[in-house]
């Protein structure tokens, strides 16, 4: 799906200005009501804007440890284990890599003792074979995507790919 000029505008008015309505949307960037909406609409049923809730916090829920497990899987049981991560409260995110193990997760947790427990929980899983943890010391890049919206908005302009 090709993301246009006017579209990364869009992106970055919901990034920088979440709470504001629809109608101040188009005031600001100075389109009709219905041309904004249409887009917007495009742009979820793309996948592009796959939410509009806040951002939580881990830490001020009271979880500010925040590890990165990988886990090893028996072959064949990959769906298997990744709908059980599902059913643990603390895995943030999970995803099938390549490299060392075959998920990556993404584990919040009350203290190190709170986070051994989430461990040996995913450890007893069957089709767990092993797992490997790093405890994040501090978050050096928030995530974002502002600048990636940027970038794609700056190509969009020149008539330039989007990897370009």
């Amino acid at each position: 799906m090709a993301v246009d000029a006017l579209d990364a505008r869009i992106l970055r008015l919901l990034i920088e200005q979440p709470r504001t309505s629809v109608r101040e949307y188009a005031r600001i960037l100075g389109i009709a009501r219905g041309t904004l909406q249409a887009r917007m609409d495009r742009l979820e049923r793309d996948g592009v804007i796959t939410g509009s809730g806040p951002t939580l916090s881990p830490g001020a829920l009271g979880h500010p440890v925040l590890a990165f497990v990988h886990v090893e899987v028996t072959q064949g049981h990959l769906d298997d284990v990744g709908d059980a991560l599902a059913q643990v409260p603390e895995i943030i995110e999970a995803f099938s890599i390549t490299g060392g193990g075959d998920l990556l997760t993404r584990v919040a947790a009350r203290d190190n003792a709170h986070l051994e427990d989430v461990i040996q929980q995913l450890i007893s899983l069957p089709g767990v074979v092993r797992t490997r943890t790093e405890v994040a010391l501090r978050e050096r890049v928030p995530h974002r995507v502002l600048p990636l919206v940027e970038q794609v908005g700056r190509a969009a302009e020149a008539g330039r790919p989007r990897h370009a």
